[in-house]
């Protein structure tokens, strides 16, 4: 097992589980799964989207799942548009919306925004690392 505070993998890897986290936040929702479980799902894809990008540009990631965090360890040079800046809403999906508590049910509306948001990030992120290696090349 990789030591506390190392992250291994490469921004590939990381981009490749955040697709992953994605398709299953977009899964065709049977009546058992709540629309809480698929907005986690979004939010680890921003996240490790997010984390992608960091590792692309030289930066060690935090362990955090706070999309804000993330946010604003980005380097000068990559200016996050405002949607990209939006996506640190999904913060909220990352641990309180996974148990049931004193939080409002998520609906089919907010579900299918943070879906929205998660897709906005990760193809983003793709279009960041690949510049970067065009850049390289």
């Amino acid at each position: 097992m990789p030591h506390e505070g190392h992250f291994s993998g490469s921004p590939a890897d990381w981009l490749r589980y955040a697709r992953s986290d994605l398709e299953l936040a977009r899964i065709v929702r049977p009546d058992e799964v709540l629309f809480e479980g698929l907005c986690f799902h979004a939010q680890q894809a921003a996240e490790k989207a997010l984390k992608a990008v960091l590792i692309a540009k030289g930066v060690p990631p935090p362990k955090t799942h706070n999309i804000r965090t993330l946010l604003d360890l980005l380097p000068q040079e990559i200016l996050a548009p405002r949607e990209i800046e939006d996506a640190a809403s999904l913060s909220d999906y990352a641990v309180t919306s996974r148990y049931p508590g004193d939080f409002e049910p998520v609906n089919e509306e907010e579900y299918k925004e943070t879906a929205r948001l998660a897709e906005t990030v990760v193809l983003w992120a793709e279009r960041i690392i690949q510049q970067q290696k065009d850049n390289v090349t």
